[in-house]
């Protein structure tokens, strides 16, 4: 079984996920954007019995940042790591860039309608103003 192991930045926090990712997208949410301090957060979905934390459990802190959505960071170097959703139980939500090892691409971006105005999205990856398959695409992948 395939196996991605992840950490902090200071390396306080080590967890290990079993098999697949879901789909990854480039999410552009303004809640994403502010949480990474950047243009966009590259994440995944996996099952939560995928997770398995090595180390670091006393160094995790979290932040309810809508109704449904939690965030777990590293309360000493703050990098994010994962998410877990009221509505979804057995779901996790992975940061990639917390990541080793990742082989797959992201599918496309999305949330693209509240992306940072500064940043242009020049990938070929189709673009979705929500999530895919509650809209229309924005722009077709270039063949």
């Amino acid at each position: 079984m395939e196996k991605i192991r992840g950490k902090c930045l200071c390396e306080g926090v080590k967890y290990e996920i079993s098999g697949k990712l879901s789909s990854i997208y480039n999410c552009h949410c303004s809640k994403c954007r502010r949480w990474h301090g950047a243009a966009f957060r590259s994440r995944a979905s996996i099952e939560a019995s995928q997770f398995t934390l090595l180390s670091g459990e006393e160094l995790l802190s979290a932040f309810k940042s809508s109704g449904h959505v939690t965030k777990y960071f590293c309360k000493v170097c703050g990098s994010p790591l994962h998410s877990t959703y009221a509505n979804k139980p057995n779901v996790l939500g992975i940061a990639l860039g917390a990541l080793e090892g990742v082989k797959t691409k992201p599918k496309a971006n999305i949330f693209t309608a509240s992306k940072a105005s500064w940043y242009d999205i020049n990938d070929e990856l189709p673009q979705y103003e929500s999530w895919p398959g509650n809209e229309a695409k924005v722009r077709e992948t270039k063949k």
